[in-house]
């Protein structure tokens, strides 16, 4: 485990030298701030509303954000090092590659947890200082659940990042395909459901359909942020076929773990066959 904490530790060190940790935390500070007080100004409110509506928007901006970062941050994580020529050299020290791809997941998963925790805790915190009458058990509940799927859904793009990584030869080839993910599961997906559901009019199985949901993990991370408040069941588009799932708040997030590990351990396997 030495191992493993010092690549972990100097993954964090180059975080925080290259400041990443300063920059996303910033920017989720930023952002879910002005969603608490602005994100109703569509409908011609301004000022906070309610914390399921709040959470529910962050949720919607976390499902875009989170897994960019995420793959920004580790799409070069093997094949950059291969370029750079320090992976031979890391690979003749007394360090398996379970224990090198292990560390760099446990080092960008510590800058994501922090970058979260303080972004996001930021704007929980104005809203209990600033908002009266709150009640502080529900806002800490909800943002406690927001922050810790947000952590996960980050992991689950992290590892995908790292089976990226660890199959091509170039960085620039990393990259455009870690893009592809991010559209795949935060664009198509949910418009090929829609399509799926809209072209055969209703006829596809119904009970199937919304078992479709928990093969994407942003779209396993929405319900689970949507769940648990009065109202939820307004969903729109195919969120709103969440409320067909005959599963509880445990499962889901039992699958969006699951979502973690698969592909975690399906990098460490295109990781061995790797040639160096």
């Amino acid at each position: 485990m030495n191992q493993v904490w010092n690549i972990a530790r100097k993954e964090l060190s180059d975080g925080l030298r290259n400041r990443w940790l300063l920059a996303i935390s910033l920017l989720f500070a930023v952002l879910a701030v002005g969603i608490a007080w602005l994100g109703a100004a569509a409908s011609g409110q301004l000022g906070f509303t309610s914390i399921p509506a709040t959470i529910a928007s962050l949720a919607s901006l976390a499902t875009f954000l989170v897994p960019l970062i995420a793959l920004l941050l580790a799409y070069d994580a093997i094949v950059g090092e291969d370029e750079g020529g320090t992976l031979m050299l890391l690979l003749t020290y007394p360090l398996g590659r379970g224990q090198l791809l292990l560390g760099k997941f446990v080092g960008h998963g510590l800058i994501l947890a922090l970058a979260t925790l303080i972004g996001f805790g930021c704007a929980g915190l104005a809203i209990a200082v600033l908002v009266e009458d709150i009640e502080l058990g529900l806002l800490g509940w909800a943002f406690g659940r927001f922050m810790l799927s947000s952590t996960l859904l980050g992991w689950v793009f992290l590892a995908m990042a790292y089976v990226l990584s660890s199959k091509v030869s170039e960085k620039s080839s990393a990259a455009g395909l870690a893009l592809g993910v991010w559209f795949l599961f935060v664009l198509v997906f949910d418009l090929a459901l829609l399509a799926l559901l809209v072209l055969s009019q209703g006829k596809f199985s119904p009970d199937l359909l919304p078992w479709l949901l928990l093969l994407n993990p942003a779209d396993v991370y929405r319900l689970i942020n949507l769940s648990g408040f009065e109202g939820s069941g307004n969903a729109a588009g195919v969120m709103a076929l969440g409320g067909d799932l005959p599963v509880d708040g445990m499962l889901l997030w039992s699958c969006l773990l699951l979502w973690v590990g698969v592909p975690l351990v399906l990098a460490y396997w295109v990781f061995l066959r790797r040639p160096t």
